[in-house]
């Protein structure tokens, strides 16, 4: 009887166990799969967001350039518009619109105006004069006097400054102690000239010229003669009465 419900159990056993070993490879295959599927599917997920993450760093490096370069270029077009301005002011302000029909500037004197005046050669002369018609200021003016007794030109001051009104003292003892060729008892004129120039030059419309100059004399003076010495070189009455 026993030994009838054994055989019935290993019938039962060996009918029944392919099936379920079967079942548990089925069961084990799927759970290898599932986690395959998870690993994929997480390392897929991982992936794209490392594909995303390296997308936002690209697209904000692209931005930062773009950016940079706009901004760049927004400054230099904005710096070199401003500087263009700059450079365009000083050219206005340094072009001067003259007229052509315009006269020459030149000079009229303050002192020893109208009739020529005569100065002692040793003592000192001082010269005094306004600016006429002048629209471009020289940087700097020579004053010379000019004498054609011995086509001599004497340097009274140089390199000097413009003002309104122009002034200058000559020390004519000073200048005839150690001139080179000495001043003479004539007639001379005075000129005023831009040192950007040479005396004598043409000078354009509103610009300093040197054409017109002002005359004055200068004289040394004589020794003083005694009077009887000055009778004494007299031929005497008697010499011409004997004739």
């Amino acid at each position: 009887m026993v030994k009838s419900w054994l055989e019935r159990v290993s019938i039962i056993r060996d009918y029944y166990h392919p099936l379920i070993d079967n079942q548990l490879t089925s069961i084990e295959t799927t759970s290898a799969e599932t986690a395959a599927d998870k690993a994929t599917t997480g390392a897929a997920a991982t992936t794209e967001q490392s594909a995303t993450k390296t997308e936002s760093q690209s697209d904000a490096t692209e931005t930062g350039k773009k950016t940079g370069k706009e901004t760049g270029t927004a400054t230099g077009t904005k710096t070199g518009t401003a500087t263009g301005k700059s450079t365009k002011t000083g050219t206005d302000a340094s072009s001067t619109s003259i007229d052509p029909r315009d006269p020459v500037g030149g000079i009229s004197m303050l002192t020893s105006a109208g009739a020529t005046t005569y100065y002692k050669i040793g003592e000192y002369v001082t010269f005094q004069w306004k600016y006429t018609s002048l629209q471009v200021t020289p940087s700097a003016v020579n004053v010379v006097a000019s004498c054609s007794k011995n086509s001599e030109t004497y340097t009274i001051a140089s390199n000097m400054s413009v003002s309104e009104t122009g002034k200058v003292v000559w020390d004519t003892k000073k200048y005839q102690s150690n001139a080179t060729v000495p001043l003479l008892t004539a007639t001379y004129t005075l000129y005023v000239y831009d040192v950007n120039s040479t005396l004598g030059d043409t000078a354009s419309a509103g610009h300093l010229g040197s054409q017109i100059g002002y005359n004055f004399g200068m004289y040394t003076p004589q020794s003083y003669t005694p009077l009887d010495r000055r009778f004494s070189l007299l031929p005497s009455i008697s010499s011409f009465v004997s004739k």
